[in-house]
């Protein structure tokens, strides 16, 4: 069997080809973990204090990360519904229903919301009224978030797609039709990485770290996890960063010496990782399952700090500034330093917190397992939409 969170079991010239492409806001926060290479930060200071600035009711429980572009917030609920909310205030715009619970991260990529559903479809929605532009069909369920990439063969972007139908899909972002697809022995959980090398990078429930060439989807290398991995590679420069569910958090060079890729592992407690890392310069920041967020030195593999929760990490860490925003299934979201692990606060909304929260314009925005979509701290100045 594969995995999930228990109660849902089965959930187991380059640079700038790269880039982000929504200019509206620096500080938007329009994907899964912020940006194409899923480094999970942002140089948006945490709040000093849990202040909650509003609340947003779906009335069913939020296990998606929101995505938050040009004074908008997205997000998906155990219903199937998107909801779009006004970042001010948290008031409702538009909704639409798909057929199945969603747990991806919308992507919001030329005033288009691309989102996944447990319904196994992906749905191009016009950011502005919610009205589909089309939808793409894979084979079974979809749970990690789309990403992006530049079409290396001419213009418009390419979207990269997990799906538990085993295949990785690149889809044209215009027109929804399939560019190619590439197949592996399980589930795919988690949302591809770009390396700004040019290849795309995820694991895969089949236990292997797969490195694929955008172009055509071609396998370029399998590296060996030794066990199934659920969440995202996070990347930086030229080493991707993952947990598995074999209790271990890796470091791999894709362009290594041939079986030689893994740079380290990172072995605390006997307790498996579902939670995506967070990456600076010199620090990996990653929940676990264990109860506790681990900071590992990027260079080395070696633990810097534990931060002791009351409950399994499968949220994944956000790095704001010199702070670290996190939420637990304790049903706290918490605040700690990045330098040391000692925490800022805590907020108890009393439901768990398993969606990665997300950090734009002063605000931290998450959901919860009680149906709610929380925003907290100041927002900054409204800019156009």
């Amino acid at each position: 069997m594969t995995p999930r969170r228990e109660s849902v079991f089965w959930k187991c010239g380059l640079l700038a080809l790269f880039s982000l492409t929504i200019t509206a806001h620096a500080s938007d926060w329009p994907m899964h973990r912020g940006g194409p290479q899923l480094q999970g930060r942002t140089d948006m200071p945490a709040p000093a204090k849990p202040d909650l600035a509003w609340t947003f009711s779906a009335g069913k429980p939020i296990k998606a990360g929101a995505a938050v572009v040009g004074g908008r917030v997205f997000v998906g609920d155990d219903d199937g519904i998107i909801h779009a909310v006004d970042f001010y205030t948290g008031k409702e715009l538009w909704t639409f229903k798909t057929e199945a619970s969603i747990e991806a991260t919308p992507l919001v990529l030329h005033d288009v919301v691309y989102q996944g559903s447990g319904d196994g479809n992906v749905y191009a929605l016009d950011a502005a009224t919610g009205k589909l532009k089309w939808k793409y069909e894979t084979g079974d369920k979809v749970m990690g978030g789309a990403n992006y990439a530049k079409n290396p063969n001419g213009v418009g972007e390419w979207l990269l797609i997990g799906s538990y139908d085993t295949n990785l899909h690149c889809v044209d972002a215009a027109t929804g039709k399939v560019v190619w697809t590439h197949g592996t022995d399980n589930y795919i959980n988690g949302s591809p990485a770009i390396f700004s090398s040019g290849e795309i990078v995820f694991g895969g429930c089949d236990s292997y770290i797969h490195v694929l060439q955008l172009s055509d989807g071609k396998e370029l290398r399998q590296i060996e996890s030794e066990a199934y991995i659920a969440s995202s590679v996070a990347i930086m420069g030229s080493t991707g960063y993952v947990g598995n569910y074999g209790n271990l958090v890796i470091a791999f060079d894709p362009n290594g010496p041939k079986g030689n890729e893994i740079q380290w592992k990172y072995r605390d407690r006997n307790f498996p990782y579902f939670s995506s890392a967070a990456l600076t310069d010199d620090k990996v920041v990653i929940g676990g399952r264990d109860k506790r967020l681990h900071c590992i030195d990027r260079a080395t593999g070696k633990g810097v700090w534990n931060f002791d929760a009351r409950g399994q990490v499968d949220s994944s860490p956000v790095i704001c500034g010199d702070g670290i925003v996190v939420g637990c299934e304790d049903g706290r979201l918490y605040c700690v330093n990045l330098a040391d692990g000692k925490e800022r606060w805590e907020y108890e909304i009393g439901a768990p917190v398993t969606a990665s929260p997300a950090a734009s314009n002063g605000l931290i925005i998450v959901g919860a397992e009680d149906g709610n979509l929380y925003a907290f701290g100041k927002p900054s100045t409204p800019a156009k939409p």
